[in-house]
């Protein structure tokens, strides 16, 4: 099954910007669709992003198209979310994901999380 872990969140004001990091351990990462989940506090899961295995193509929630970028380094098992321009909607915990269904938080694997918090 594997594990992931993220890192490199914080406490943030509005406009910052953040780098969010999940290494994978257990799994062939180079060989799997990779994907970033949030929670918002007392909301559901909603799809972030999404990276084909080789990193040719990338996904976005309408939400964070233009301001958020996915990327990956197979040679490190390590997925990337570069977070710019935040809101303090983008509050909340961010989890890396494995194996995820198209623009969906139905995953096979999920990390523990990283909190982000922006203030206004």
């Amino acid at each position: 099954q594997g594990q992931l872990v993220e890192s490199g969140g914080g406490l943030v004001h509005a406009g910052d910007s953040l780098r969010l990091s999940c290494v994978a351990s257990g799994f062939p990462f180079n060989r799997n669709f990779m994907t970033w989940v949030r929670q918002a506090p007392g909301k559901g899961l909603e799809w972030v992003s999404s990276l084909y295995s080789d990193g040719s193509n990338t996904d976005y929630a309408d939400s964070v198209k233009g301001r958020f970028t996915i990327s990956r380094d197979n040679a490190k098992n390590t997925l990337y979310l570069q977070m710019n321009s935040l809101k303090s909607e983008d509050t909340a915990m961010y989890y890396c994901a494995k194996a995820c269904t198209y623009r969906s938080t139905r995953c096979q694997l999920k990390g523990q999380g990283t909190q982000v918090t922006v203030s206004s």
